[in-house]
């Protein structure tokens, strides 16, 4: 199996983390850089939270286990990230920021989170949801129609290890399969979703 790079090899882990698999796409479908604002909820050991730190202007994370931040604490001071800000609250309940490019979830239900989602984000921001089971998928799928969000569009990264021997190339029987589904949309005005686009 793939070594994971030196980063990712010296992070504080605690409670389950995003993948780098998981987190390359959120990165590539946001198109987030140098000048976005990034909210994260559900910090966990904090390891999206970083990663969107060491590319983007300004992340806040937001967790409801104090615990947990105390974790991401200490991955962000391992690799000194001045732009990351580490909370503990509910983002339900709102989050201070009007103006987020990226809005991500990593927690349960993530669904009922999506007002206050829509308020953190700036028109044409993107929201990122890292979902489990297939009906949150749809569950969730639905409460973005309500809410006019558009460019729906959910996958699920598989990677599959090749071995590459003397003795032949084969797929190897070990791998990182199923994590999560992400669900990725847009905040706009006027906008419907038709269901058929989910998984297109």
């Amino acid at each position: 199996m793939f070594i994971y790079p030196k980063l990712y090899r010296k992070l504080k882990r605690g409670p389950q983390v995003i993948l780098p698999k998981d987190i390359g796409i959120i990165i590539a479908y946001s198109g987030v850089g140098k000048e976005s604002v990034c909210i994260d909820a559900g910090t966990g050991s904090g390891w999206l939270a970083v990663s969107l730190a060491r590319i983007c202007k300004k992340v806040y994370s937001y967790d409801t286990r104090e615990e947990f931040t105390a974790i991401a604490q200490k991955n962000k001071d391992l690799l000194g990230l001045k732009n990351l800000v580490l909370k503990t609250g509910d983002v339900i309940k709102g989050v201070e920021q009007t103006d987020a490019d990226l809005f991500t979830l990593d927690i349960p239900d993530a669904q009922e989170a999506l007002g206050a989602v829509k308020n953190a984000l700036r028109d044409d921001g993107v929201v990122a949801a890292y979902i489990p089971h297939t009906e949150q998928l749809r569950t969730f799928s639905e409460r973005l129609q309500s809410l006019d969000f558009y460019d729906v569009h959910a996958v699920e990264v598989i990677v599959r290890d090749i071995l590459v021997r003397e003795q032949g190339v084969r797929p190897s029987t070990k791998g990182i399969w199923h994590t999560a589904y992400l669900i990725f949309a847009r905040k706009g005005t006027g906008h419907r979703i038709a269901a058929e686009n989910v998984n297109e």
